[in-house]
């Protein structure tokens, strides 16, 4: 993270990114990552992390894919 904060790309991709920490310290990267126009592709197993984004891609394992938004009665999905 601190490599995205300091080059400030257009575009990132995070995997797991978060997992060592805090609720409220990833919502606080990830709410700079927003304010720094960083638009963000992210893999988490986190729900936390949705309030961040606004669509969801899940891939099935093989080879079908739901993209879809992020809306307020979607459900959590398996890993």
């Amino acid at each position: 993270m601190a490599r995205l904060f300091y080059h400030k790309p257009q575009f990132a991709i995070l995997d797991e990114c978060t997992s060592a920490v805090s609720v409220d310290v990833e919502d606080s990267m990830y709410s700079y990552c927003r304010e720094a126009n960083i638009s963000l592709f992210t893999v988490s197993h986190r729900r936390s992390l949705w309030k961040h984004h606004e669509y969801y891609l899940l891939m099935d394992g093989r080879g079908s894919y739901e993209f879809k938004p992020i809306e307020s009665d979607t459900e959590e999905f398996g890993s």
